[in-house]
């Protein structure tokens, strides 16, 4: 086993093990990649200030995320086909994120069902939404994510429609895998993968198979999923959401500052300002560059989050800095899944809570609260 110290090695080693359709899943971007790479190129462009000669014992990384003590301000973003990364991948990443002390995001689009996870875990995680054309179906789904007591929905705005994902079109990538020379061959050098798979509570959609009227086989459960995410979905379904649902709202894929205004004016919680990891509108803004005239808009009205590019607690000292009440992360942790399972995620997690603990320390503050501008130059 490589020696692990960043980030990178377990995407180095998750690229190793995976089958390379699931793992350019993970990592990729809409059409030229351009807002994925910048998401990481512009956060890297911003420099800590360094500070010394600041007595630095008894500090602490903890912070609050919806009322919610955390570790650190950071929970694991929904990832949709986890499960495929590494096999009951979301029970192992909901698992590591509860034992760590940081909040847990099952996606709709997940291969472990919110029944699955409930199941395997003992504390309440969050629940992601994407609203389908079928209403019934989602208020079910919203009925299921109560009756296992997940603590929060996250409501995806930014997906009404889906942008094009070359690596995707070109590798097959589908629930089953398209059945594709290259994709044969490919699962031929992933002996390990496959043997765990075949293992797996469960090999599709957990959260739609069997809960769909007409749609029991693969192929009418795909034909049904590829017709179903609406582009009619607008600021009077948030309301009729946050009725249905009747706890704390999240609302992610805010990138504008008069769409944040709305959101907060919806009497949400917390919003996520996000470009879906550029894997939408290729050419929108880095979140990082996003996140302050937002932050300045309504940051006294809501909580405000973001995600997009978090690789390091350095990453995450800059969000907070700008004025992020906390962060998801969605590809650090799946690396760490894909590369070790359980204990990828735990490793994933722990890498950046040293780094940030480090960064802190060094940039001369002691507590998150003590986090601001005058950390970032």
């Amino acid at each position: 086993m490589p020696i692990i110290t960043c980030i990178e090695d377990l995407r180095q080693l998750h690229k190793k093990n995976t089958p390379k359709a699931f793992y350019d899943y993970v990592d990729s971007g809409s059409y030229t990649e351009g807002t994925y790479r910048a998401n990481s190129t512009d956060l890297a462009a911003l420099k800590l200030r360094q500070r010394v000669g600041v007595n630095m014992e008894n500090r602490s990384t903890e912070s609050v995320m919806l009322g919610q003590k955390v570790k650190m301000p950071v929970a694991l973003a929904p990832v949709g086909l986890t499960g495929m990364q590494w096999a009951d991948g979301e029970i192992l990443a909901a698992r590591a994120a509860e034992k760590f002390g940081v909040p847990f995001t099952l996606p709709t689009m997940s291969i472990c069902s919110i029944e699955d996870v409930a199941a395997a875990t003992t504390q309440p995680f969050w629940f992601q939404l994407y609203v389908m054309r079928d209403r019934d179906f989602v208020r079910r789904l919203i009925a299921r994510a109560k009756a296992a007591q997940c603590s929060a929905l996250m409501l995806t705005l930014d997906l009404q429609i889906i942008g094009q994902r070359h690596k995707d079109l070109k590798n097959g990538m589908t629930v089953p895998l398209k059945i594709m020379l290259s994709n044969l061959l490919n699962l031929a050098t992933k002996p390990a993968w496959g043997l765990r798979m075949l293992g797996a509570k469960r090999k599709v959609f957990g959260n739609i198979a069997g809960h769909v009227k007409g749609a029991d086989g693969l192929v009418a459960l795909s034909q049904w999923i590829s017709t179903q995410f609406d582009p009619t979905l607008n600021w009077h379904d948030v309301e009729w959401i946050k009725k249905e649902w009747g706890g704390k709202l999240i609302l992610k894929g805010i990138l504008d500052v008069e769409d944040a205004k709305i959101a907060a004016a919806t009497g949400a919680d917390a919003i996520v300002v996000s470009n879906h990891g550029g894997r939408q509108l290729d050419g929108a803004l880095s979140s990082i560059k996003a996140l302050p005239p937002i932050v300045e808009a309504v940051g006294d009205k809501i909580e405000v989050w973001m995600d997009g590019g978090i690789r390091s607690g350095q990453d995450l000292l800059k969000a907070i800095a700008l004025g992020a009440k906390g962060t998801l992360i969605g590809r650090a942790f799946n690396f760490g899944l894909g590369a070790m399972g359980e204990a990828g995620v735990t490793k994933a997690l722990d890498i950046i809570h040293k780094e940030f603990d480090t960064s802190m320390a060094l940039c001369g503050v002691k507590s998150v609260a003590e986090i601001g501008r005058r950390v970032v130059l």
